[in-house]
């Protein structure tokens, strides 16, 4: 049905990012609604009429809580949804996703792990599904603005280990892609990656360039970091699926990931850097 609003249905400010992208790469036809209870999409199928609700397609985003298990973040809380869903035949759903599915750590690799079997859970309704399986985030370097302007990125992942990364303005632009398209069927992960894998001492390297001041990548060890993510409080649960699913990721987990049927997002990690990183950055230090 030509013109008709879908609804995008998202937990927090992070993952907002991604939902507005869609909005907009969508041409305002997606209405985003944003909350914290897991009955949202419930609430949204529930006040439409049958016979539109029968029109829509639903997308599906569930960002991480430090303070829950993985199971309970994922498949408990997509259980809501998941029965609304099935018991009025919602016949698309977009879902985001990991990398990992059919792959030797799917059933190994903590926080991807979980993100999967959320998947399998929505596929068990019946309706059409597409899983958005995304790598890292190009985005998250803004979480270490501080760390930056010190010279420093931090992380757990080899240095020199190369890795599929994407920005979240190509993720929303490929899940607008599927949010107008009503033609497709069946059920499948598709990837969505950036136009090239790169290390994380790459990443580090091409900041300094970018800014114009020297920035290392400081490796941290897996039993560190976990030691520090549990003295910041963090659910245990959860710190030892996300650091699993790093386990995963540095073992090769995201490098499995075919690119032929892939979204090749064209962003690359410096034009991210130059237009997003660099005045964030700039901002921080005249603040």
């Amino acid at each position: 049905m030509p013109g008709t609003p879908q609804h995008v249905i998202c937990r927090s400010r992070g993952y907002r990012q991604v939902a507005g992208q869609s909005e907009r790469a969508s041409a305002r036809q997606h209405e985003a609604v944003a909350g914290h209870q897991s009955d949202l999409i419930v609430q949204v199928i529930y006040l439409q009429p049958a016979s539109t609700v029968r029109h829509r397609i639903a997308f599906w985003l569930c960002p991480p809580n430090r303070l829950a298990t993985p199971e309970a973040n994922t498949v408990d809380f997509t259980r809501p949804a998941a029965e609304a869903i099935r018991r009025h035949g919602v016949p698309r759903i977009v879902v985001v996703t990991t990398l990992g599915r059919d792959t030797a750590w799917q059933d190994r690799a903590g926080m991807a792990t979980a993100s999967i079997r959320m998947v399998d859970l929505i596929r068990e309704t019946g309706a059409a599904v597409r899983g958005l399986a995304l790598p890292a985030f190009m985005d998250n370097a803004l979480q270490q603005i501080a760390a930056i302007r010190q010279g420093r990125m931090i992380g757990s992942i080899d240095p020199d280990k190369k890795l599929p990364h994407t920005a979240t303005r190509d993720m929303g632009a490929a899940a607008a892609l599927l949010l107008r398209d009503r033609s497709w069927t069946g059920q499948e992960d598709l990837p969505v990656l950036g136009p090239e894998e790169l290390s994380y001492s790459d990443l580090a390297a091409i900041v300094s360039d970018v800014i114009g001041r020297e920035v290392r990548y400081q490796h941290v060890p897996f039993d560190v970091l976990t030691a520090q993510l549990r003295e910041r409080g963090m659910n245990g649960a959860f710190v030892e699926a996300y650091v699993d699913m790093l386990r995963a990721k540095n073992e090769g987990m995201d490098n499995e990931a075919p690119r032929a049927p892939a979204i090749i997002g064209s962003t690359s990690f410096r034009q991210w850097a130059e237009e997003e990183l660099k005045p964030a950055v700039l901002e921080r230090k005249l603040a």
